[in-house]
């Protein structure tokens, strides 16, 4: 518990005041040996002064800005932490036919904006980091569970892309980031592409050893254009099955040869993005141990509620008070 405003405590003796001081109009008495105990009004006495003192505390303490501590909790549920390495090559601003979005179709970056969008709002659980690549990785958003943030690093994925896709030191950096992240939940990457390229052999040998050293879930989210090659179908007869002439096929080959624990999801409509968005979603569902910040609480409106409580009672009991000796009219009409 903390205060904003701390110089007003030193005006806490002050609200003691009531205890010490009556709050009732004092009147006097010949004498009071006549008269027996009454429990009732000694009652509402005691009542009156701790109503007075409460609306004192009430204020001081809202004044001083009474708040709860920014703090961390740990939680328990079930989900993963998710690397989202999105493809911002200029292809991905086409539609699925391979067109300039018309009308009231969207581009394979927008549908997948919207879906992804979807997907980080319904897993209350996990945590979410952003990376995209092109003609180099882009490190978009760590691994974090602010979830405003997320869906801002998302809504930027459907600006204009580049013309190329470095999916290989893409999938590099996404790898970087899920190994900057020291919790023991379980790690994912999630591809988001349209499209592919071949990756150097170099570069293709430093993913084997960093995949073996940290071996993560891989998911290649495949936005298949209609129309061209899938990344499961053998090359028809007298094409070439080599990187240069299907290298989304044999990325898919690639990543299958990491020996970690991949799939791959072909998708040529937004329903099927959609769908293979949730599969992933089913399938990443381990129990992990979060922490979850709960930021400073302001409490000084629960302090002003408690002072107006105890003003409330005394001017309830100004309003009923009454006098025992008669007014001077009332003594004249007497």
């Amino acid at each position: 518990m903390i205060f904003t405003n701390p110089m007003a405590l030193y005006l806490l003796p002050l609200a003691i005041l009531p205890l010490l001081l009556s709050v009732q109009r004092q009147e006097g008495y010949p004498s009071l040996s006549g008269f027996e105990a009454d429990r009732t009004s000694q009652v509402i006495a005691l009542a009156l002064r701790i109503a007075g003192t409460l609306a004192m505390l009430g204020l001081i303490l809202g004044i001083a800005g009474l708040s709860l501590r920014e703090r961390t909790i740990d939680r328990f549920g079930q989900g993963a932490h998710i690397v989202l390495l999105i493809d911002r090559s200029s292809s991905m601003d086409d539609t699925f036919a391979g067109r300039p979005p018309s009308g009231g179709q969207e581009s394979k970056s927008a549908a997948a904006k919207r879906l992804l969008k979807d997907f980080v709002t319904e897993r209350a659980h996990d945590r979410f980091g952003v990376a995209a690549f092109s003609t180099s990785p882009i490190h978009v958003l760590p691994i974090t569970d602010h979830k405003k943030l997320i869906l801002g690093a998302i809504d930027a994925i459907d600006r204009p892309g580049l013309a190329f896709t470095d999916v290989g030191r893409g999938l590099a950096m996404a790898l970087d980031m899920t190994q900057e992240d020291i919790s023991q939940a379980s790690r994912a990457i999630v591809l988001v592409s349209d499209g592919a390229a071949v990756i150097a052999r170099r570069v293709q040998e430093s993913l084997r050893a960093e995949f073996a050293r940290q071996p993560v879930h891989l998911y290649w989210l495949y936005l298949r254009t209609q129309g061209t090659n899938g990344i499961f179908e053998p090359p028809p007869p007298g094409v070439d099955d080599i990187p240069q002439v299907l290298p989304e096929r044999h990325l898919n080959m690639f990543l299958q040869g990491l020996h970690v624990p991949y799939r791959a999801f072909e998708a040529e409509s937004p329903e099927a993005v959609k769908a293979a968005i949730t599969e992933i979603g089913k399938l990443e569902q381990t129990p992990i141990v979060y922490s979850e910040r709960v930021p400073q609480y302001d409490l000084s409106r629960w302090a002003y509620s408690l002072a107006a409580l105890g003003m409330g009672v005394l001017l309830a009991a100004k309003f009923f008070e009454r006098s025992v000796t008669p007014k001077r009219g009332d003594a004249h009409a007497a």
